[in-house]
């Protein structure tokens, strides 16, 4: 938190917002479904490929602002196991991009002491994908600070099946336990905090485990344009909450229950 308080300039906007955060519920992880790209394109009349690029240096302000906030855990939505199914053209595109941002962002991996993990099928990805995630991998794989999740070639149903497979073959008992430690992020705290932009209300089969008591938060701002300040926003959000887990809130904790249960109907 204090890194980024030193980092914004005096009096600006960003500076205002992360002074409201409470530094003591920060999220310990936050996922994101950075969708909107193709959209951001269509309504400038660009090719679907210029929202992607586009999108890059939104993912560049998340990533950094989350290691200066102290996040532990940022999961970012990249390529399901459905993107296959787009036009050859901009898959292969989506490839060439992501091998540019690990390129160019390993100095600020490693400035921010960042661990980048990659989660999802990665062996039909291209072997000079596979190589350079990879590479980032192993040269982050020392550094504590925040962990960053890229999901590549990832579904949700598809990562509970390899944890189901994974489980049968060890002959443990079948738990909760046992599934999560089986899980692309075993180890790592389930999401506190869910963004989606570009405004869509589905999760696209995205941690459908991890994400059973996160909370929710729609910006129908598209991913490009997507900066630091919307995210401060979606946190501050996250901290007006009262999160239950299926219990009570702390406005009604230790009420009796006769004084929560309904007035019954007069006799007529």
């Amino acid at each position: 938190m204090k890194a980024l308080l030193e980092a914004l300039a005096p009096g600006s906007a960003d500076l205002t917002l992360a002074r409201e955060l409470d530094s003591g519920r920060i999220p310990a992880h936050i996922a994101i479904i950075m969708d909107g790209n193709g959209r951001w394109a269509r309504q400038r009349n660009l090719p679907r490929v210029a929202g992607h690029k586009a999108g890059v240096p939104a993912v560049r302000a998340t990533v950094e602002t989350c290691a200066q906030l102290g996040v532990g855990a940022l999961t970012l939505y990249a390529f399901s196991v459905e993107n296959w199914k787009r036009p050859r053209a901009e898959v292969d595109t989506l490839w060439r991009l992501l091998r540019v941002y690990l390129h160019a962002e390993l100095d600020l991996m490693m400035r921010h002491d960042i661990r980048f993990t990659a989660i999802g099928r990665l062996e039909p990805l291209p072997a000079p994908v596979r190589a350079e995630l990879e590479d980032v991998m192993r040269t982050t794989s020392e550094n504590r600070g925040l962990r960053l999740n890229v999901a590549i070639n990832y579904g949700g149903r598809a990562e509970l099946v390899d944890a189901v497979k994974a489980l049968v073959n060890s002959g443990a008992e079948v738990t909760e336990q046992a599934i999560s430690a089986r899980l692309y992020t075993a180890g790592q705290p389930d999401p506190d905090l869910l963004i989606r932009t570009s405004g869509e209300m589905r999760i696209s089969n995205f941690l459908l485990w991890q994400i059973a008591y996160a909370e929710l938060y729609v910006t129908e701002t598209l991913w490009p344009d997507f900066t630091r300040t919307e995210l401060l926003r979606a946190i501050l959000e996250y901290q007006k909450r009262d999160r239950r887990y299926g219990g009570l809130g702390a406005d009604v904790a230790g009420v009796p229950d006769e004084a929560l249960e309904p007035a019954s109907l007069p006799a007529r």
